[in-house]
Order: C-alpha cells, then structure tokens, then sequence
C-alpha cells in the first residue's frame, strides 16, 4: 500500500522516494512483521486460553510431550496474519507474484485451521481426514499450475525451471506434466513443514531461515544484472517476493519468542500448511523447485525419516512376519530426543543444519 500512496510525494521530500526501492520495503516489512507479532502474541495466547483451544498429544509419541497436552495451539494465525498485514503495508499489491504467493499463505492457512478445528473444537484427534486435506493441498496446486500454464507471469515459460549448479542447463516439463509437478512441490513443501512442526521452535526457527533465503534469491532473480551475472533466468517484478518472503521470516521470529522452548503457543496446522505452501509457491513462481529442497533439507530429512520408517517396518512384517523400525521414532527429530537429546540441543542443531544447507543453496548461485 505504501508503494502505491508515497512515491508520488517524492516531489515534496526526498525521503518518499525511498519506498520506491524493494530492499527499504523489504526491511520495513520484516521489522512490521516482528512488531505486530510480538504486540499480537499475548493477546492470541490470552485469547485460545480463553476458549479452550489446546495442544492434542498424541499417545503414540514420546512420552516427555505430554505434558504439553493443553498449550495453546493455532498460533500459526498469529505469523499468517502478521505476515500478510505487513505484506500488505509494503509490497507491490499489482505484482502476480505478490498475489499468488500472498494467495497461497491464506488459502493453506485455511486448510490448516480446518484441521485445526476438528481437532481441537470438535475433540476429533486426527483433525481433518488426510484424503480431504491431501485433497484441498493438491486441487490449489493444480490451479496454481493451470492458472501460470494460461497466464504466463515472466517471459521465461512457466514450465521451465532451473537446474541447481548449471547455469546452461534448464529443466523442461510437459505442460499437464508441470501442472502436476506444482500439486507435488506444493503439497509436499506444505506437508514436510509440518512433519517438522513437532519440537518448540523448530519449525518456526527453520522457516526463518529457509524465508531469509529466498528473500535473497527473489531479489537476485529480479535484478537484470544479477540475473545476467550469475548465470539465472531473469523474472522482471520476482523482486517484490523479497518483501513477502522477509514478512513471513519476521513473522516466524516474533511467533518464536512464544513457541520457544518451553513454548506458550504452537502453530498447530495453521501456520504449517500455510508456511510450507507459501515457500513451496515461491519455490515454483522463481522457477527455484530444487533450490528448495536443498535450502528446505532438514523439511527434507523430515519426510524422508518418515517414508523409511514406514516403508522399512512394512518389508519387515511380511518378511519375517512383525516389523521392525529403523528410527527410534518419525519423524527423525523424534529419534534423537529418543537418543537421549534434549529437546532445546535437537532443535539448535537443526537449525544449524537448516543454516547449513542455505549455505549450500547459495553456492549454487555461484558454482554454475
């Protein structure tokens, strides 16, 4: 909004002209962001302690969480709101990729704070049969597909996308083959966010991160200079996904004064699906899909811990007839806390390798 009003002014003081630039609009929502999530954050507490909206442990999970049966939960509403308000204060609200991106935090929120409910309110532990949730997840994917398949958004086609480490080499799908590729990356982006929504901070902390990082890419992508220098696709107006992708780091980091270990609130399904579907969007509209599992590879490593499991104990049982695990427990954080780790040291180290695999994403940049 500030965008629109205050640029014209720059003819009354200089200073106006400042809004004009993607880096000053980027760090204010970054800073409105945090601000209105901490003022926020007590309130929302206050308010599902009000009406009885807790956390749900489930009895098949380590036994040190059940303590926690009963700490506020869909706190997520308070980064998805805090990040779209903000966006909305500082970004370009005619840009597509501000739209869409801004778009796809809402409506996985909503899919999200579906599940959240039934859990919670209506006391169903499951929450929302995973068909129907896997179900909403694809059919805003498929759209999200069709829509850029019939309304190219940047000069580069939309079923092009970028190879990590290759800066001559560009991956080409089918058109009805991309369509399907969205549905996968935005589904399973949604979905390993929130198999690692399950120790306080982690989640928050590692989306934090994986944001920052593609404010960064946004911006790069963006610039005709830096686009042309590094060898990447150039995106004319992908630039404004910084002050998006900087609002949602902000509204993680103000959330996360909260869900700190021993956490006040959790984000339940609310923030995850919003989050994971919100980055996993990004990811398609700067045509970076493998740049995010390599940034998201602690999410990764999430999923990947969970489909060995299952997939290890079901060739055990018909093989010698019970199964057998190969984790402690899935997903893998809850592996190491069944090692004997604290919960805080598992999730300051994942955090450090969430860091670290950023590291490596941006090296890719380079190394081309």
């Amino acid at each position: 909004m500030l965008y629109h009003l205050l640029p014209p002014l720059a003819d009354v003081h200089i200073v106006f002209n400042l809004f004009r630039f993607i880096t000053f609009r980027a760090a204010g929502a970054l800073v409105t962001s945090l601000v209105l999530a901490f003022v926020l954050g007590p309130m929302t507490i206050r308010a599902l302690r009000r009406f009885r909206i807790g956390q749900v442990v489930r009895a098949d999970g380590p036994a040190s969480h059940l303590h926690k049966a009963g700490t506020p939960t869909m706190g997520g509403a308070l980064i998805v709101i805090s990040t779209g308000l903000s966006t909305l204060l500082w970004a370009e609200l005619t840009n597509w990729y501000t739209v869409l991106a801004l778009l796809s935090l809402v409506a996985m929120g909503a899919i999200g704070l579906m599940d959240d409910y039934l859990k919670v309110v209506k006391k169903r532990t499951a929450g929302l049969i995973a068909r129907y949730k896997m179900l909403g997840q694809w059919t805003f994917g498929l759209g999200l597909g069709l829509f850029l398949l019939l309304n190219p958004i940047s000069p580069v086609p939309p079923n092009h996308t970028m190879v990590p480490f290759f800066s001559d080499v560009a991956l080409v799908f089918h058109p009805w083959l991309y369509v399907l590729f969205v549905g996968f990356v935005i589904s399973g982006s949604a979905n390993a966010v929130n198999l690692a929504d399950g120790l306080d901070g982690l989640a928050a902390g590692l989306m934090a991160i994986a944001a920052s990082t593609f404010a960064v890419f946004a911006y790069l992508l963006g610039r005709v200079d830096s686009s042309a220098y590094l060898g990447l696709f150039y995106l004319p107006g992908a630039g404004e996904l910084s002050v998006l992708a900087l609002a949602m780091a902000g509204g993680c980091l103000g959330f996360l004064w909260y869900n700190t270990h021993p956490a006040e609130v959790f984000m339940g399904d609310t923030g995850s699906l919003a989050l994971g579907g919100a980055i996993g969007v990004m990811a398609i509209l700067l045509k970076a899909e493998f740049l995010l599992a390599i940034v998201g590879g602690v999410f990764v490593m999430e999923v990947l811990s969970v489909i060995l499991q299952v997939g290890y104990f079901r060739y055990t049982a018909a093989k010698h007839g019970s199964g057998r695990r190969l984790f402690r427990m899935a997903p893998i954080h809850h592996h190491f806390e069944q090692l004997g780790w604290p919960e805080s040291k598992v999730v300051v180290r994942f955090w450090i390798m969430g860091i670290l695999c950023a590291m490596v994403a941006f090296s890719a940049l380079k190394i081309r």
